[in-house]
C-alpha cells in the first residue's frame, strides 16, 4: 500500500488515468444593463420606445432605466408613470446619453452624437437618405455599435419595428384621408366610405405590403371601392385572398393603367419603396394634374424620397400641401399621429429584446448568435458594415459577419 505523497497536488486514484471531460467553455453570464431614453424632439417624433410597463420588467430583472424627463409626454406617460413602475428620471441629459444602451426613435442629431459616450450601443431608427458623411464618421469616431431597428429579423425572419409600425401607417393613412376630405379641413366635403344611394370613394393603393394591406382593410370597412397596383402578382393574390372582398381591383403597374384610374381617385396612397428596376416615380407631375380637384394624396414612401413626382417631405406640424388642387400629405414617420399606440407597438418588440440581450451577457455576445439583429447593425465598434452607406458617402466598409469572428 503506498503512502500519500505529501506535498502533492494530485491523488493518485482508479479514476486517475482515465480520460476526463474537458471544459471548453463557460456558460452564459447575465448582464446587468443600463438603458437610457431620451427625450424625443416633438416637432418630429412623438413616440417613446418603452412603456411604463416594459420599465417595470426590465427593473424587475435586475436592470437599470433611466428616463429623460418629459420622455414620454408625447404619448401621455408622466414621469409618474415611469418612477412608480421603476424608472429613474434624469434633469439633465447628459445622464442618459451617458449609459451603455442608447434607445432612441429618431436618429441623434450631430449634437446628440456628441453627448454619446465612447463604445455605447445606439439603438434607433436611420432615416439614411437625410445623413451626412460627417454624421456617420463621428459615430465612427467614438467607437459606437449603431443598431437601426427597421433592419432586424425575429425569429420568424420579419422585420417586427418595419411591420408593427406598417400597421399602423397603413391604417392612419385612411384615417387621415377621411380628415382632408370633409369640410374639417377645408376639403370637398365628401365622405370617405359609401351610403346607400350614393357612389362610394375610390382608393387607389400603390404596393401590395402590410402598409397597403391595412390600408386597404380599413378603406374597406368604411364602404370605399380599392383598386391596388403593384409588380407583383403572388403579392396581389396574397391580398385578395386575405381581404375577400368584392370591392377590391387589383392591376400589375402599368403607367397608362394608373393614369386612366387616377382621373377618378378621390385618395391615393403611396405605399410602394421604389427599387433599382423602378422608374423615378410611379405617379408622375403629368399624372397629378389630370387628378380631381380635392382629391387627397398620401405618400407613406417619403421616407425613402416618396414615389409620387408631386410629393414634399413635411413635418406633422405643416403636414399638408396643395399642387394642382390635390392635398398632399407627406410626413415621414406617420405613426408619431397615434404616439401612444406606436409606443406600446414598439416596447412590444424591445422588451424582450433587452431581455435576450441581458440574457446572452451584452450586445456583443448576442450578436454573434442572433443573425437577425446583426442585419441591423450599420457602425460596428467604429467600423461601418453597411455597404450601402459606405458607397454613398465612399467610406471603406466591412462585412459584420467576418467581424464576428475576429471579435
Amino acid at each position: 500500500m503506498l503512502d500519500k505523497p505529501e506535498k502533492s497536488g494530485y491523488v493518485f486514484g482508479k479514476t486517475g488515468f482515465l480520460p476526463q471531460e474537458e471544459m471548453l467553455e463557460i456558460g452564459k453570464k447575465k448582464k446587468k444593463l443600463v438603458i437610457g431614453i431620451p427625450k424625443e424632439n416633438k416637432k418630429y417624433e412623438s413616440r417613446v420606445g418603452l412603456t411604463p410597463e416594459a420599465v417595470e420588467i426590465l427593473v424587475n430583472n435586475g436592470h437599470e432605466i433611466i428616463i429623460e424627463k418629459n420622455a414620454g409626454i408625447a404619448a401621455n406617460y408622466t414621469d409618474t408613470d415611469y418612477s412608480e413602475h421603476g424608472g429613474q428620471i434624469a434633469n439633465n441629459k447628459s445622464d442618459v446619453y451617458q449609459c451603455d444602451i442608447m434607445l432612441k426613435i429618431a436618429p441623434p442629431t450631430l449634437e446628440e452624437i456628441d453627448l454619446l459616450k465612447n463604445n455605447l450601443v445606439l439603438l434607433s431608427s436611420l432615416h439614411f437618405p437625410s445623413h451626412t458623411e460627417e454624421y456617420i464618421r463621428k459615430l465612427m469616431q467614438k467607437k459606437i455599435t449603431a443598431i437601426y431597428f427597421e433592419g432586424f429579423k425575429d425569429d420568424d425572419n420579419c422585420y417586427p419595428v418595419v411591420r408593427s409600425m406598417s400597421e399602423i401607417a397603413g391604417t392612419t393613412s385612411i384615417l387621415i384621408a377621411a380628415e382632408y376630405l370633409s369640410n374639417v379641413h377645408n376639403g370637398k366635403g365628401v365622405l370617405l366610405g359609401g351610403i346607400t344611394g350614393i357612389t362610394p370613394t375610390e382608393v387607389i393603393i400603390l404596393g401590395a405590403g402590410t402598409a397597403a394591406e391595412y390600408a386597404a382593410r380599413a378603406a374597406t370597412g368604411l364602404g370605399s371601392f380599392i383598386k391596388i397596383f403593384d409588380h407583383s402578382i403572388s403579392k396581389l393574390k396574397r391580398l385578395q385572398t386575405n381581404l375577400s372582398t368584392g370591392r377590391l381591383f387589383t392591376s400589375v403597374l402599368h403607367p397608362r393603367v394608373i393614369e386612366k384610374h387616377l382621373r377618378s381617385a378621390d385618395v391615393v396612397i403611396g405605399a410602394m419603396h421604389l427599387g433599382d428596376n423602378d422608374p423615378q416615380f410611379l405617379i408622375t407631375e403629368e399624372m397629378v394634374k389630370g387628378m380631381k380637384k380635392g382629391a387627397v394624396i398620401i405618400d407613406l414612401s417619403i421616407d425613402q424620397g416618396g414615389c409620387i413626382e408631386t410629393s414634399i417631405c413635411r413635418t406633422h406640424l405643416n403636414p399638408v400641401y396643395k399642387k394642382y388642387d390635390v392635398i398632399h400629405y407627406c410626413v415621414p414617420n406617420i405613426a408619431s399621429r397615434v404616439a401612444r399606440t406606436a409606443s406600446i407597438a414598439l416596447s412590444n418588440v424591445f422588451n424582450p429584446l433587452l431581455l435576450n440581450i441581458a440574457e446572452a451577457g451584452g450586445v456583443q455576445k448576442q450578436l454573434k448568435d442572433d443573425l437577425g439583429l446583426r442585419k441591423g447593425v450599420y457602425v460596428y465598434n467604429g467600423i461601418l458594415t453597411n455597404s450601402r452607406i459606405g458607397n454613398y458617402f465612399g467610406i471603406p466598409s466591412k462585412d459584420i459577419n467576418l467581424l464576428m469572428a475576429a471579435f
